[in-house]
């Protein structure tokens, strides 16, 4: 069954800003740890942020001061706050959730999303 589903992908220029949401099932956004990843073509998937369940967030320093994670716990929902987009942002974002704590290593997940695409234009 899906147990994450994510939205919120789209088309913008530099300099522009995007909400990405993850909607988890109830025991997923109770018990896991949640993150954000994100793939571009030809590179490898890279931790963007993510959430522990009591509240601490970690960021990559590429995003850092510019994207930010939060839950809303009525909605069991994940969310990336990305401001100040750089074309360099443009990848498919995955949200992800796993049994660790301040992780940015995609291995270390093992439920995920099917991905949404964010494209960034100069």
């Amino acid at each position: 069954r899906v147990q994450l589903v994510e939205s919120g992908g789209g088309s913008v220029q530099a300099g522009e800003s995007l909400r990405l949401s993850c909607v988890a099932s109830e025991y997923i956004y109770r018990q896991y740890s949640m993150g954000w990843f994100r793939q571009a073509p030809g590179k490898e998937r890279e931790g963007v942020a993510c959430s522990d369940s009591d509240g601490s967030t970690t960021y990559a320093e590429s995003v850092k001061g510019r994207f930010t994670i939060s839950r809303d716990n009525t909605k069991n929902t994940l969310y990336l706050q990305m401001n100040s987009l750089k074309p360099e942002d443009t990848a498919i974002y995955y949200c992800a959730a796993g049994r660790v704590y301040s992780s940015l290593l995609p291995y270390q997940y093992d439920v995920w999303g099917q991905g949404t695409q964010v494209t960034v234009s100069s």
